[in-house]
């Protein structure tokens, strides 16, 4: 059922003190400054990510509403050292943030991103684990040239297949 994929991705989630943090590395048939703008630049995440707008430089805020996941909220740019790290602090409510950390390493014409986020809760960690799935997919398909419509019809049911995976990595006794 599953259909081929433009990026391979793999994840992993883990608990460490009660906070769970999602594991994921994908590798795209893109080099590095191209994947950095994809990451980086409104114009570009509106086509595979969602609406990002505000001051998306380091101490920077923003707002986003992410298209796969529905995800609306708040986040800062923390650091920010192009085109190979980027990390943001993201949260829906005050008090409830979590940390986006984004590596890039170039590997001849390809790049690998290594993605940990950081800081959610222990029981949706399994919805963050398949919601970064889809994401890094989507960015994949977007890379691939796919457009947001068929990114969206996609998204779901990716979602869908990803989400028993996600909650079979029992990540509660660790």
């Amino acid at each position: 059922m599953t259909e081929e994929r433009d990026a391979s991705v793999e994840g992993a989630l883990h608990t460490v003190d009660g906070v769970g943090t999602v594991r994921m590395t994908a590798r795209f048939a893109i080099d590095i400054d191209d994947l950095w703008s994809a990451l980086t630049e409104p114009q570009r995440l509106v086509r595979w990510y969602g609406k990002v707008q505000g001051n998306l430089r380091e101490s920077g805020e923003f707002t986003a509403f992410v298209f796969a996941s529905e995800w609306d909220g708040h986040g800062r740019v923390d650091s920010c050292i192009r085109p190979q790290n980027l990390q943001v602090t993201q949260w829906e409510e005050e008090g409830a943030e979590h940390v986006i950390s984004v590596e890039l390493v170039a590997d001849g014409d390809h790049t690998i991103l290594m993605l940990v986020t950081r800081g959610m809760p222990v029981d949706l960690l399994w919805a963050y684990g398949a919601g970064w799935h889809v994401h890094l997919e989507d960015l994949g398909a977007y890379i691939a040239g796919k457009d947001r419509e068929e990114l969206s019809t996609t998204s779901k049911a990716r979602m869908d297949e990803l989400v028993p995976i996600y909650r079979a990595m029992d990540v509660g006794a660790q």
